[in-house]
């Protein structure tokens, strides 16, 4: 009985990097919410890659269908209970795969309509935070439901060092602020999903 009712309350939650680059830094957070989320408990995320995704044209699109990497990247987003997003700040706004992947999911049907959603970015200054609020924009159209606390804005420059050489994330303060996020994130949909 404790088994299904583990299984019935799992939430899957889909990781996409607004970056592409292996060692960017807001993929490193990615990877340590992976991480962390081993010990959690409930949750399982899976990163999705969105560089394989053609440019949103929609000359693609042929009687309701899409081409065969658009095709998989919108079942893993309808699949997917609640979403992680990494969003880096490029010229004060969501980077461009990051958009064109939303866009590419928000072609009817809207694949992102009524799942809950939480952002988290590193970067100089703010820390992306100029970038997490026009996903948030973004998001009113989509139907996305985003978490509102804790908010997560890392500069990743500033001392002492948040990053190894490899974009891993090596600050405990920093794993633990991930880890409320994704706390979060989980009693957010488990209430929307009426699981609590």
């Amino acid at each position: 009985m404790e088994a299904s009712v583990a299984a019935k309350s799992l939430i899957k939650i889909a990781a996409i990097s607004g970056s592409l680059r292996q060692g960017s830094y807001n993929r490193g957070l990615i990877r340590s919410a992976i991480e962390i989320s081993k010990a959690i408990g409930g949750i399982q995320i899976e990163y999705i890659d969105i560089s394989p995704l053609p440019m949103l044209n929609t000359d693609l699109e042929s009687d309701g269908t899409f081409p065969p990497a658009v095709e998989a990247f919108r079942q893993k987003i309808r699949e997917a209970d609640s979403v992680l997003f990494a969003s880096p700040e490029y010229n004060y706004s969501i980077t461009a795969p990051l958009k064109n992947a939303v866009d590419w999911a928000s072609r009817p049907p809207n694949v992102w309509a009524d799942k809950c959603a939480a952002i988290v970015s590193a970067g100089g200054g703010f820390g992306g935070g100029r970038s997490q609020y026009h996903l948030r924009q973004v998001g009113v159209f989509l139907d996305l439901h985003f978490i509102n606390k804790p908010e997560f804005f890392l500069n990743a420059f500033q001392p002492p060092a948040k990053f190894d050489s490899n974009g891993d994330l090596i600050d405990e303060e920093s794993k633990e602020r991930l880890k409320q996020v994704l706390l979060s994130l989980q009693a957010f949909t488990l209430r929307l999903k009426g699981k609590c």
